[in-house]
C-alpha cells in the first residue's frame, strides 16, 4: 500500500511529521483530517509500509534552526504579508522572499523572512518554512497559507490575510488612540485629588485645631481620609501590588478567567460591546480561512485560537463539535447562545445561497460599524464623566475646608 509522507497541524498549534499508509492522497488527507489534524504538506513516500492501515507516529517537528520568538507585531506582520501578496503576483515566491530580506525591518522580521527564504529554496512550502523561527506568526496564518498552496491560490490568500490582519490593527490603533486622552485625563484628576487630600487638606485642618470647636461630618470624614492615605500609602501600594499579581496568577486558571469573561458579557453596556467585538474577529478570521480552502471544521478549529473571551472561546469549542455531528454552522452558533443574532442570521443565509465565507465578511462589516459608533459614543461620554467625577471629588474637599471657616464666622456674628 502506497505510504504518504505529511506535515500537519495539530488543534493545539504544533507542528507534526510523521506517515502513514492509505490507497491514494485523497484518503490519506481525510485520515488526517479525522485526527483533527490541519493538513499542511502531503506527499507520497519512496517507502511502503508493510503493516496495512498503519497511521504513523505522530511527531513534533521540532526545527533547530532558530530558538521560539516571541511573536511578531501585528502591523508589521501585515506590511509584510501586504508586500509578499504584491510580488508574489509577478515574481517567484524565493525571489519574492529574498527581496523582503533586504528591506528595512525589525531585527525579528528579518530572521523569519531568511528563515523562510531558506526553506522555500531547499525546496519547503511556505507553510512548513514558516516554523523554521516557532512562534514568530500565529498557527492560523501558517494554516490558511498551507490551504492557499493547496489550492494554487497563494497570492489571494495572502491578500485576504493581509486585509484581515490590517483590520485587526486598524481597530486596535483606533481604541488605543482614542483611550489615549481619557487615560490621562483620568491620571491628571486623581493625582490632583491626592495632592489635595495629602498637601492642602492637612495645613488647613492644623488651623482649624486651635479652634476647640467640633468640625462638620463632612470636613471630618476628609480629614480621615487625608490621614489614612499620609499613614498608610505604602500599604495600599503594596496592596495595589499583591492585588494585581494574585489576579494575574488567578487568570492563567481556566475556570476562573472563564468566570471573569462571564461577567464580563453579562455587564448591561460593556458585555455587549466585548461581544462584537469578539464575534466581528471570529467572522472576518472564519471568512478569511474558508475563502483560502480551508474546510469549515478546520476553520472553525484553527478560528478558536483568535477568540480571546473564553466563554466565547467555548462556544466556538462547541459550534466546531455540532459541525462534526453533521449540523450546519448556524444552527450550531445559535445554539451555543453566546454569539450575536446578526451573526447566526448572516451564517444562515451564507450557508443557504452557497456564499458562506462573503456573508461572514458582511456580517463582520456590520458587527465593525456597530463597535465603532458604540465605542464612539463611549469615549464621547467618558470624558466628561471624568470631568464631573473629579469635579465633585474636588468640590467635596473644597467644601469640607470652608465649612468650619463659615461656621466660625457665623459663630463670631452671632
Amino acid at each position: 500500500m502506497p505510504r504518504f509522507e505529511y506535515q500537519a497541524i495539530d488543534r493545539s498549534g504544533a507542528e507534526l511529521k510523521g506517515g502513514l499508509d492509505a490507497v491514494d492522497g485523497q484518503t490519506a488527507e481525510q485520515k488526517l483530517r479525522a485526527k483533527g489534524l490541519v493538513v499542511v504538506s502531503l506527499r507520497a513516500s519512496q517507502q511502503s509500509s508493510a503493516v496495512p492501515g498503519d497511521a504513523g507516529v505522530l511527531a513534533p517537528n521540532r526545527w533547530n534552526f532558530v530558538a521560539a520568538a516571541r511573536p511578531l507585531a501585528a502591523k508589521e506582520l501585515a506590511l509584510v504579508t501586504r508586500q509578499l501578496a504584491t510580488l508574489a503576483r509577478v515574481a517567484p515566491l524565493e525571489e519574492a522572499l529574498a527581496t523582503l530580506a533586504t528591506q528595512p525591518n525589525s531585527r525579528a522580521m528579518m530572521r523569519m523572512l531568511k528563515a523562510a527564504h531558506e526553506g522555500v529554496r531547499e525546496g519547503e512550502r511556505l507553510s512548513v518554512a514558516l516554523a523554521r523561527v516557532p512562534g514568530a506568526v500565529p498557527v492560523e496564518y501558517r494554516a490558511l497559507v498551507g490551504a492557499g498552496e493547496s489550492a494554487s491560490r497563494l497570492p489571494v490568500v495572502l491578500e485576504r490575510l493581509a486585509a484581515l490582519l490590517e483590520v485587526r490593527q486598524e481597530l486596535a490603533s483606533r481604541v488605543t488612540s482614542a483611550l489615549v486622552y481619557p487615560l490621562v485625563l483620568a491620571a491628571v484628576a486623581v493625582f490632583v485629588i491626592a495632592a489635595l487630600l495629602v498637601l492642602v487638606v492637612p495645613k488647613v485642618v492644623a488651623q482649624f485645631s486651635v479652634t476647640g470647636r467640633e468640625l462638620p461630618m463632612l470636613t471630618q470624614a476628609i480629614i480621615a481620609i487625608s490621614d489614612f492615605l499620609i499613614a498608610g500609602w505604602p500599604y495600599v501600594l503594596a496592596l495595589m501590588v499583591v492585588g494585581v499579581l494574585a489576579f494575574n496568577r488567578a487568570m492563567t486558571e481556566h475556570k476562573f478567567a472563564s468566570r471573569v469573561d462571564g461577567f464580563l458579557l453579562r455587564l448591561p453596556f460593556l458585555g455587549g460591546f466585548l461581544r462584537q467585538v469578539e464575534a466581528s474577529g471570529f467572522a472576518r478570521t472564519l471568512s478569511t480561512m474558508i475563502s483560502g480552502g480551508l474546510p469549515v471544521l478546520e476553520a472553525l478549529q484553527m478560528t478558536q485560537a483568535t477568540v480571546r473571551n473564553r466563554v466565547m472561546q467555548a462556544g466556538v469549542v462547541t459550534a466546531a463539535a455540532g459541525v462534526r455531528e453533521g449540523g450546519g454552522l448556524s444552527a450550531a452558533l445559535k445554539r451555543t447562545g453566546v454569539f450575536p443574532p446578526l451573526l447566526v442570521y448572516f451564517t444562515a443565509n451564507g450557508e443557504s445561497s452557497g456564499q458562506l465565507d462573503p456573508m461572514l465578511e458582511a456580517a463582520a462589516d456590520y458587527l465593525d460599524r456597530d463597535v465603532r459608533t458604540a465605542s464612539s459614543v463611549f469615549l464621547t461620554l467618558l470624558e466628561p464623566a471624568i470631568i464631573v467625577i473629579m469635579g465633585v471629588f474636588v468640590a467635596m474637599i473644597v467644601l469640607a475646608i470652608l465649612l468650619p471657616i463659615l461656621q466660625i464666622n457665623t459663630l463670631g456674628v452671632s
